[in-house]
């Protein structure tokens, strides 16, 4: 089986393949306080401290704006995402090649051992049907990150959310309106959510199903990819974490120095060896 083949296999049915295309999808989550999401990366490389030129991919990157901040930065970045209209959307706003956009899916390699930094932000994982799949995505990620390279993962706090969960709701995003409904199990949190718009002939309906993933079960993802848990926060002004008084679970995680022979050497999901950044 290919690698294209393999990806539609596993694409086909997913709730998020029609929802992460759907305009309503980038209005209801993304059309927010750009102030807030640029405080968060000016405190995330306050923390990291970041070497120059730092080369950074960004994992689910949507139409690219955390991306793009970074870039701004100095840093050569690099996003992806299992969405072409929102990669597509991305590449329109990027006078030169950084950042550089592909469509692409996290569960699936991509370059190995090239980057300095790998971020997901704003629960940009846990979507999928198995824990597998989770673990392969992880596997990629740390395949990504050079020696010694670090991660940072911005995941919802699930205790948190248990507690503070707002069952029922409506809201109103220029003429479109959302009728939202969450609830949650052992293992997941879902969100109903139908939008009713006058360019529709009849209401749009999607379900988001997201993994309840604990700090424990990211320490043992991470370590069993090599990667050791260093720092965690809980929120986007980088306060420390508490299980049940902060909404957001952000991990800092460093990818262990080589081992067993890991070079650092560059491969690439396609066969090349040769630098295709530089």
């Amino acid at each position: 089986m290919t690698i294209f083949a393999e990806r539609n296999n596993m694409a086909e049915k997913s709730w998020y393949i029609d929802w992460f295309n759907s305009p309503f999808y980038h209005k209801l989550y993304f059309e927010r306080d750009e102030e807030e999401a640029r405080s968060f990366i000016c405190a995330l490389v306050d923390q990291l401290q970041p070497a120059p030129g730092s080369r950074m991919l960004d994992v689910a990157c949507g139409r690219g704006r955390h991306s793009k901040m970074l870039a701004s930065l100095g840093f050569n970045v690099t996003g992806f995402d299992i969405s072409p209209d929102s990669i597509a959307y991305a590449k329109q706003s990027v006078q030169d090649d950084n950042p550089d956009f592909y469509i692409h899916d996290m569960r699936l390699p991509f370059w190995g051992n090239y980057f300095d930094y790998a971020f997901n932000f704003f629960t940009s994982f846990g979507y999928f049907k198995t824990r597998r799949e989770h673990d392969n995505a992880i596997r990629n990620i740390s395949r990504s990150l050079k020696a010694g390279g670090t991660f940072v993962i911005d995941y919802l706090n699930v205790h948190y959310a248990e507690d503070h969960l707002i069952y029922s709701e409506e809201k109103k995003i220029n003429d479109a309106v959302y009728s939202i409904n969450r609830w949650h199990d052992e293992d997941h949190f879902y969100k109903k959510i139908m939008v009713n718009d006058p360019s529709l002939k009849e209401p749009y309906n999607c379900t988001e199903e997201v993994a309840k993933f604990s700090l424990g079960d990211f320490t043992d993802m991470l370590s069993f990819q090599a990667m050791q848990v260093k720092e965690v926060f809980g929120d986007y002004k980088l306060n420390p974490y508490d299980v049940k008084k902060t909404p957001r679970l952000i991990i800092i995680a460093e990818k262990k120095e080589n081992e067993e022979g890991d070079k650092e050497k560059r491969l690439y999901s396609d066969g090349r060896s040769s630098d295709a950044l530089s």
